[in-house]
């Protein structure tokens, strides 16, 4: 046991008792000296003294104990990390150690307010609104989310953008990153170095007009790096009227929509509409064959297919889903009403979540939401592969669907019989918007309902309690 000062505890012992200083030494057996140094934090709390106290007052040693102490370090610093002001660990491990009652109530309250918050995203879920009046305010990233989704993620001023430079610059498939480094030089006199420095993908010096590109990426993500930086060079002024959104509310939502906005362009510019469109259609939307066409990965061309959502022109409206091993989603995009759960993680029985078990293979899976809709997904795994021996690779999983009205249209749709019902999976948008009373796979029981549960049929319990 290493050195355990007690002293606020024990003074917090002594005053649920009703004790004076020297009652309490008599108790314990010490003196009121070595006591009142055990409170002051002078002497630290030992074993004999801990055994003593809990003979005497029949107190749970758990409550002095460093496993407890640890635990409740780690609920205050998840707690306390939603505050304004960043807090060192000394400071949480000293308010653990020396007032571990405010501790406790601090992390209820944290709890009760996370609780508070999910229930007002599920109930603007159910009732389809990207938020609800008075409630927590949306984080940056989600302004951005639901300025891409209010557009059906297709912005036709950066295509058009796109086709004229595509056109103006005579590029082609093949000979796109040349293109793009020559018409850099050309138009704006940046100097493209391609380094293997384990910097950022992408890195402009404006006063040296030179543009780094990672050595280490795939030539089709460098083409896309040097497209997002032409981006902010040719078409600032259309990208900060675009972010210039009410629903960007903040300085920091509209930097994120400006660099989405730019990303947006580059893949625009690599896989401009009215080519890329056609080939999809000749191609039955086959991701593999698009990629190895353009030159580009999977996960591009899933982005780029979301997209293709033009008046006179359109495309199967897809929507896309990246998520991790944990379940974290880092991308989502849609071009329909497809409403993805912002509350309690994704469904697990997604087939996106299939995908880490098959690395490499692209799985179909039709999928029936709990409103009846149903849906034909792809899926398949992405990485970037190891940056060197013993580092770890980037790995995801990367989910496309449409409705099933569209999948004739679609290569995966082959082989399935899609007038037959049976076939389709029921999935929810997640557990705690999800009503489905009887998943296996339930892991809450959707938030704001109760569910009756027969004790002596186990089988019968709609979550797992163990």
């Amino acid at each position: 046991m290493r050195k355990a000062f007690m002293g606020v505890r024990l003074r917090r012992l002594r005053e649920e008792r009703n004790l004076k200083q020297i009652e309490l030494a008599q108790a314990l057996g010490i003196s009121a000296s070595y006591l009142n140094q055990l409170e002051q934090n002078q002497r630290p709390l030992t074993v004999p003294v801990l055994v003593k106290i809990n003979a005497v007052f029949g107190i749970d040693v758990q409550l002095f104990s460093e496993d407890e102490e640890a635990r409740l370090i780690t609920d205050l610093r998840d707690a306390l990390s939603d505050g304004a002001e960043a807090i060192s660990l000394a400071e949480v491990r000293e308010l653990a150690m020396n007032m571990p009652a405010v501790g406790r109530t601090l992390t209820a309250l944290h709890r009760r307010y996370r609780e508070v918050v999910e229930r007002s995203e599920a109930m603007a879920a159910q009732l389809g609104d990207a938020w609800i009046a008075g409630g927590p305010p949306r984080m940056p990233f989600e302004q951005v989310r639901d300025f891409f989704y209010a557009r059906h993620n297709h912005v036709e001023e950066l295509d058009e953008a796109a086709e004229r430079l595509y056109r103006e610059a005579n590029l082609s498939p093949r000979g796109l990153q040349e293109g793009v480094i020559a018409w850099l030089k050309h138009r704006h006199d940046v100097t493209v170095l391609r380094l293997d420095d384990g910097a950022a993908p992408r890195r402009y010096d404006p006063h040296s007009r030179t543009l780094h590109v990672s050595a280490g990426l795939k030539p089709g993500q460098q083409t896309f790096q040097m497209a997002t930086q032409l981006a902010f060079l040719e078409l600032a002024d259309e990208i900060d009227r675009l972010a210039n959104n009410p629903i960007l509310a903040g300085e920091e939502a509209r930097k994120l929509a400006r660099i989405g906005l730019a990303n947006y362009f580059a893949g625009a510019l690599i896989l401009p509409y009215g080519p890329f469109l056609a080939a999809a259609e000749a191609e039955a939307y086959d991701i593999e064959r698009l990629g190895r066409r353009f030159g580009v990965g999977f996960e591009t061309i899933c982005h780029r297919l979301s997209t293709l959502q033009r008046p006179e022109a359109r495309g199967v409206p897809f929507f896309f889903i990246r998520v991790d091993r944990a379940g974290n989603i880092s991308k989502r995009q849609s071009a329909t009403d497809f409403h993805f759960s912002r509350v309690g993680g994704t469904c697990p029985l997604w087939n996106v979540y299939e995908a880490f078990a098959q690395p490499g293979r692209v799985l179909t899976q039709v999928a029936q939401m709990p409103d009846g809709r149903t849906y034909l997904w792809v899926a398949r795994t992405v990485g970037s592969g190891n940056a060197g021996y013993g580092m770890p690779a980037k790995t995801f999983a990367v989910g496309m669907g449409c409705d099933i009205r569209h999948a004739s249209r679609l290569v995966y749709s082959r082989g399935l019989d899609l007038n037959d019902p049976g076939i389709a999976t029921p999935i929810g948008a997640g557990c705690k918007v999800c009503e489905r009373p009887n998943c296996l796979q339930r892991a809450f029981p959707p938030i704001g309902r109760s569910v009756a549960v027969d004790e002596n049929q186990s089988s019968a319990t709609p979550y797992p309690v163990a």
